[in-house]
């Protein structure tokens, strides 16, 4: 970025700075707390973290009051993780119903089969039990290479549909901000009128073990893939299921 386009972005920055709103009133913000009060009118609580490593010091372990367990899953080793593994291969490490609520915080866009991963949440989480996943419609890339997805509500919702044996209970985007076009193509000029969200988050609740004759994907990521999630904390980390 030259010095003059970094000086426009911090008075673009400016100008916006007044009309910042406040996340207290953010809708995606409320699906969290609406998670941790369901979570908690369960009960005690088995509860499952996906990509629960302390990457940036933020641990959520202590996330849902009166869990009676907590297990911490992750891709790779690190400060808040417990088993190592991928989410593709849930099944292979938990059994069936094993869990009672199941989060997972800004890791669906970092997933090569997010679709799998649900299927493999439904395989863990028990009838009746509720899963919390939030990511982002709108995002820079990041975790290169493993940075694939972008989720609208709508896509996100569709993860977690009926025919995949899930309830949509709340589903919220927001964070609101502006994109702005570097391009002098005539149908991006007007771009920045429009508001673009940042996140997305849901909360679904499993009413049914899918149909595994119907619903199969049996593709191994090593098949896809010859890289592995950046690993910024220097634990032992996970592989990639071989083709068997």
């Amino acid at each position: 970025m030259n010095d003059a386009l970094a000086g426009a972005v911090s008075e673009v920055d400016r100008i916006y700075s007044a009309h910042a709103r406040d996340s207290a009133t953010d809708p995606y913000h409320h699906v969290i707390q609406e998670f941790i009060d369901r979570c908690t009118a369960l009960g005690p609580t088995r509860t499952l973290e996906i990509g629960a490593r302390e990457v940036s010091g933020i641990g959520r372990r202590g996330l849902i009051p009166g869990a009676s367990e907590y297990v911490g899953f992750d891709i790779h080793a690190g400060p808040g993780v417990d088993v190592v593994g991928d989410a593709h291969e849930l099944s292979r490490h938990f059994p069936p119903s094993r869990f009672d609520a199941i989060y997972s915080c800004s890791v669906f866009e970092h997933l090569a089969f997010p679709w799998k991963v649900a299927m493999e949440i439904n395989r863990v989480l028990r009838v009746g039990g509720l899963c919390y996943v939030s990511t982002h419609p709108t995002w820079p890339p990041h975790e290169l290479p493993w940075d694939f997805w972008r989720f609208p509500i709508a896509g996100l919702k569709l993860l977690f549909s009926e025919p995949l044996g899930f309830r949509v209970l709340a589903c919220a985007e927001g964070i609101p901000s502006k994109l702005h076009s570097l391009s002098a193509d005539p149908p991006t000029r007007g771009i920045s009128h429009y508001e673009m969200s940042l996140g997305v988050a849901l909360i679904a609740e499993k009413v049914k073990d899918y149909d595994s004759e119907r619903l199969r994907w049996d593709v191994p990521l090593s098949t896809v893939l010859d890289t592995i999630y950046p690993n910024r904390t220097g634990g032992a980390s996970g592989s990639l299921t071989p083709v068997e």
